[in-house]
């Protein structure tokens, strides 16, 4: 870990690499309205404000992210600059703005937040000494923005309505993933987005950034593996979600109960703009070329995932957002710039309601 991999040389982050559409303030503003109306259906069939995307929580965690010690200089950038270990809350989710049926599969994600984060943070920042890293299940981000909000209308559309319709469209999707995974060895071609999420276990997945960040003066993504044998076992581990609405919430209460976990924080650098852009998180980056490096172990102790007083705070109070965090590691790119004002927006649905919670040390 003390020398670059061989042929990984990092590439310095030029402004020239970022490249916003002409319009694209205003399609941002577009996904914050479609956003708005989302919460709004939800909140009145409901009568509860939850996110507008990845708004069923799963469980609720706490535990600690250790820094490495012993980083050479170009991984220890910004929050990774120096050792030590920080208390954390994870929020395991998946990823509609509805609360759907476990059946209708979708991408999981694992939001992270860490507190007592000290430096410069992003200018407007409305979060001062945390670090948050959103992860999905998949090293990409499917869709440019337009392509995002057109999909985001659609969903629009169907909140609230045909779920019968919702979950035999994932049912079938998630058929087809099958039959690709036996023939190819692989899930390519599936669309989790729709519901082709195969049914495994959640835990025994990688977590990735998908966007790219600054990292000190380079450019970076980020990954979340798992490294103990209780989490390793559950890859690709097949799953019953569809005789049980939450299905996915109580897997994770009976795993949380009597197992603990360790995953590997990985850092993958940018090292060819061109084949590595940061405008388009739709390209998944080669880790032949520039594989993920360990920079932190995120530790988490057997505990109960979910039903406490932590869940409420962190599903009616607190936000994730890749824009909590330190200059060192501004977002870049499309996707990332519309993450800002959005998940903010969202955020302040629920704040009006409910009050904040800005830090894992408000949750007890």
């Amino acid at each position: 870990m003390n020398q670059t991999p061989a042929n990984v040389t990092p590439l310095r982050y030029d402004p020239f690499y970022e490249a916003p559409e002409p319009d694209e303030a205003q399609t941002i503003q577009e996904i914050i309205d479609t956003m708005a109306e989302i919460q709004q259906k939800t909140f009145q069939a409901q009568g509860h404000a939850i996110r507008s995307v990845h708004a069923k929580g799963h469980a609720i965690l706490k535990g600690e992210l250790q820094i490495v010690d012993n980083l050479p200089p170009y991984l220890a950038q910004g929050f990774f600059a120096k050792p030590g270990t920080y208390s954390i809350v994870a929020r395991i989710s998946t990823q509609p703005g509805d609360v759907l049926p476990d059946s209708v599969s979708t991408p999981r994600g694992i939001s992270i937040k860490v507190a007592g984060v000290e430096g410069e943070h992003l200018p407007g920042a409305d979060e001062l000494t945390t670090q948050d890293f959103i992860l999905v299940n998949s090293p990409i981000f499917p869709q440019q923005l337009k392509d995002f909000l057109s999909g985001l209308k659609r969903f629009d559309l169907l909140t609230n309505k045909a779920q019968g319709l919702k979950e035999g469209i994932s049912k079938t999707l998630r058929a087809v993933g099958e039959v690709v995974e036996k023939v190819t060895g692989s899930d390519e071609g599936v669309m989790p987005g729709m519901g082709g999420q195969l049914a495994t276990h959640p835990m025994g997945d990688t977590y990735y950034s998908q966007g790219a960040f600054l990292y000190g003066p380079y450019m970076a993504k980020f990954s979340l593996t798992p490294i103990t044998p209780t989490l390793t076992s559950l890859k690709d581990q097949p799953i019953d979600i569809d005789q049980d609405d939450d299905a996915l919430r109580h897997l994770l209460q009976d795993f949380f109960a009597q197992n603990g976990g360790e995953w590997e924080f990985g850092v993958q650098l940018c090292t060819d703009i061109d084949k590595m852009p940061v405008e388009d998180a739709s390209v998944e980056w080669p880790e032949a070329e520039s594989p993920y490096q360990p920079v932190g172990k995120l530790t988490i102790p057997a505990q109960p995932a979910w039903g406490d007083e932590k869940t409420t705070v962190v599903e009616d109070k607190m936000y994730f957002s890749p824009w909590h965090g330190l200059a060192a590691h501004r977002p870049l790119g499309a996707i990332q710039r519309a993450r800002n004002a959005t998940y903010k927006a969202s955020a302040q649905f629920r704040r009006n309601k409910y009050g904040a919670a800005e830090s894992p040390q408000d949750v007890n």
